[in-house]
C-alpha cells in the first residue's frame, strides 16, 4: 500500500466513510468501549479505556445524538479529512435540535482508518508532514447550530455571556 499517493482509490473513499459512520453508530448507541479502538495509537497512548468510557458517560445525558450527514471526503497518504453535519437533541435546561458542522480527520494505521479528530497533536503533526495536503485543506473551526423558530441559528458563546 502506497502511502505517498495523492490519488485515493474508490475503496479508500469508501473505507472513509465506513469508518466515520461506524464510529458515530457506537457513539450514539453508547459503545464507547469498542470506541477506543478507533482512536490512533498516540490517542491511547494519553487516554485509558476507562478514561474515556467515563468521560463519555458523563456527558451522554446531555445530548441524544440522532444521525450524521458526511459529506465530501479528501484522502492524502494515511490522513483524510471528511465533511459532516452531526445532529443531536439537547436535553433541559436546553431542550432544543442542534447540529454540529465539523471536519472529521482521520489517520490510517495498522491498515485501518482512526478518529483524530479531537487530537490536535496527531493531526499537526500529520499536516505538518503533508505541507500540500495542509494548505489545500486546513483545520476549519467547528460551527455549532441549534433550532429556533423552525431556522438553524449558529451558536456563538461569546454572545451568550
Amino acid at each position: 500500500m502506497s502511502t505517498g499517493s495523492l490519488a485515493a482509490t474508490p475503496s479508500d473513499e469508501s473505507d472513509v466513510r465506513s469508518a466515520v459512520q461506524r464510529i458515530f453508530d457506537q457513539l450514539k448507541s453508547g459503545q464507547y468501549e469498542a470506541l477506543y479502538d478507533s482512536l490512533p495509537s498516540s490517542s491511547r497512548a494519553r487516554l485509558s479505556r476507562d478514561q474515556l468510557v467515563k468521560g463519555l458517560q458523563r456527558t451522554s445525558s446531555l445530548y441524544q445524538l440522532q444521525r450524521i450527514e458526511i459529506g465530501a471526503v479528501r484522502i492524502s497518504g494515511n490522513l483524510a479529512v471528511v465533511d459532516t453535519v452531526m445532529y443531536a437533541h439537547f436535553a433541559p435546561p436546553f431542550n432544543t435540535d442542534g447540529k454540529l458542522v465539523v471536519q472529521q480527520y482521520l489517520v490510517r494505521e495498522e491498515g485501518s482508518w482512526r478518529m483524530a479528530t479531537g487530537d490536535r497533536a496527531t493531526i499537526d503533526r500529520f499536516l505538518k508532514s503533508n505541507p500540500s495536503f495542509a494548505r489545500k485543506f486546513p483545520i476549519k473551526r467547528p460551527h455549532i447550530f441549534t433550532k429556533q423558530d423552525g431556522k438553524w441559528v449558529e451558536f456563538n458563546a461569546r454572545q451568550k455571556r
